[in-house]
């Protein structure tokens, strides 16, 4: 049995599908743990946690399309504060949500961490205000 290649490349192009419920706010949350640029003043890799959280307006960014847009970074020479920014301004362009926020948490270089957060906000958009509910113990429906 022969493995074939890979046929999926790295891609700058962000899919959507509509939004299953657009007449609720509802927070969508993603992890990418293996975002990886390089150094733009020594070419070294840089390797970050990426933190997507938005609220849909009309459109969903799509998974596949989203990882392969990240990888799309990787032989890339990036600065940490630029990247970040860029990719929030591409998701929105692709996604006009109501709000989203990319949390960029760059691994060490040089003994600094970075940590970058770029906003948007829809004009006009409120969001609702926080309810507090009250909180149970881990495994508290466990009686011993």
């Amino acid at each position: 049995m022969s493995s074939q290649p890979a046929t999926t490349q790295p891609s700058k192009s962000l899919e959507t599908f509509p939004n299953p419920k657009p007449e609720r706010d509802f927070h969508i949350h993603m992890e990418v743990p293996e975002f990886t640029c390089l150094c733009p003043k020594t070419g070294q890799p840089d390797f970050a946690i990426m933190l997507l959280d938005y609220i849909p307006d009309q459109t969903c960014v799509e998974l596949k399309s989203l990882k392969l847009y990240m990888w799309s970074f990787r032989d890339e020479g990036c600065f940490h504060e630029a990247v970040t920014n860029r990719i929030l301004d591409d998701l929105v362009a692709a996604t006009s949500p109501r709000f989203m926020r990319l949390t960029a948490k760059f691994y060490v270089r040089g003994g600094i961490f970075t940590n970058v957060v770029a906003e948007y906000r829809q004009a006009g958009w409120q969001a609702a205000p926080r309810v507090e509910l009250s909180q149970f113990d881990l495994q508290s429906n466990i009686r011993g």
